[in-house]
């Protein structure tokens, strides 16, 4: 039998750590090691691993078990001091209830992960998140699916409507996701009643110790299946392709994400369906610039529309309107189309288009072209400002 690991070593914390110290370095291998995040093959036994080692060094009465006893304060075949056989007794409820104990707490990694951080994991989604909710005995909530979508920058500035297509697991209709090949097949789990756990305890002379075990005879689930359904083997579940129109509202930008509950996989033996999570992708323009919901456009004019002031068309994201540009308009000057730019999301707002013209220079001119800046030249040109201001 393999030797088991030190507490401290597996934590990375000094024997003397204090239980801020042991806290801040569950968190962080904890989440280096989730199976939700890291897929490495032995990333699950780690995290397991470094939770056992949390569960014990964060409980002061167990830590003071480890440190005078090691492993063996908690190994039944040991023969710790004051200790006895484990007396395995059905688990119904939150952990530690019906039992005198000095000592509770949870031995599902999972749950010691979810007491943790709270009831939402830290991981949200994922291509698969994985998901452990559990709504009932022997059903598994589904899992949440990603979906990337590529929108042009037009249908994100205005909305649209599209027709996505994925594949994702559902409720097998042969046995309506019950996994069994018919109701008398589903059958409470005899070892757990139904609980889907197992809580075992100790006595020591720090007084009882138990721990609560996911049941082997059912995996957890509380019920077990006689007969498996013929269909989908007992999962409840089928992999099948599945397509739905989506709106995408108006004014969404790129990296957006819209959920859409129950779209995601089914649930094992009957559990709820996981969400869609779809993600925007949105591309660029050729020559409209968006920052947040103003849209920034240049456009070239030349020097007599810079010099006489012209009237311009210019483009929107909805339509063409026109700008007028006043007489000695400078290279660079910028206009704002008020209301002009993209609608805020979930509201009527909007936001502005901002304009800014660039005075073109000629690279080629005809001779009667040049005749005419020559002509502007002399009327421009330096010698003439100071004659006229000399006189």
């Amino acid at each position: 039998m393999a030797t088991k690991r030190d507490y401290y070593e597996t934590l990375a914390v000094a024997k003397n750590a204090s239980k801020e110290e042991i806290k801040k370095a569950y968190r962080k291998l904890a989440l280096q090691y989730h199976p939700d995040r890291n897929k490495g093959p032995e990333a699950e036994k780690k995290f397991k691993e470094v939770t056992e080692a949390y569960e014990i060094l964060s409980d002061t009465k167990k830590r003071q078990a480890y440190d005078q006893f090691g492993h063996a304060a908690f190994d039944q075949a040991s023969g710790f001091p004051g200790g006895g056989a484990y007396q395995y007794r059905t688990y119904t409820g939150k952990p530690g209830a019906g039992f005198d104990s000095d000592f509770g707490g949870f031995s599902d990694p999972f749950e010691i992960f979810e007491q943790f951080f709270g009831s939402s994991s830290p991981f949200d989604f994922g291509e698969r998140s994985g998901r452990r909710k559990r709504q009932s005995a022997g059903s598994r909530q589904g899992q949440d699916l990603r979906y990337e979508l590529s929108l042009s920058f037009s249908e994100a500035a205005l909305g649209t409507e599209k027709e996505i297509a994925y594949r994702r697991l559902e409720k097998c209709r042969v046995c309506e996701g019950s996994g069994a090949a018919d109701t008398s097949s589903v059958q409470t789990c005899p070892s757990c009643g139904g609980s889907g756990q197992m809580q075992r305890v100790q006595r020591t002379i720090f007084g009882s110790f138990a721990t609560v075990a996911t049941c082997s005879r059912c995996n957890g689930e509380g019920k077990i299946i006689k007969n498996l359904c013929p269909e989908c083997r007992g999962r409840g579940v089928l992999a099948q392709n599945h397509q739905m129109k989506v709106k995408i509202p108006v004014g969404v930008a790129n990296g957006s994400q819209i959920r859409y509950a129950s779209e995601g996989d089914a649930g094992e033996r009957g559990g709820g369906y996981g969400d869609l999570y779809l993600h925007l992708k949105v591309s660029g323009h050729s020559f409209l610039k968006r920052e947040g919901e103003d849209v920034y456009l240049e456009i070239p004019i030349s020097f007599a529309q810079a010099a006489l002031g012209d009237v311009v068309e210019v483009p929107t994201i909805k339509e063409t309107v026109k700008l007028k540009i006043p007489a000695g308009t400078q290279t660079g000057t910028q206009f704002r189309l008020k209301g002009k730019g993209i609608q805020r999301l979930h509201s009527t707002g909007r936001g502005d288009e901002y304009v800014k013209v660039i005075v073109k220079t000629p690279s080629r001119l005809s001779n009667r072209g040049k005749e005419l800046f020559n002509e502007l030249k002399k009327e421009e040109s330096p010698e003439a400002f100071w004659k006229k201001f000399f006189g």
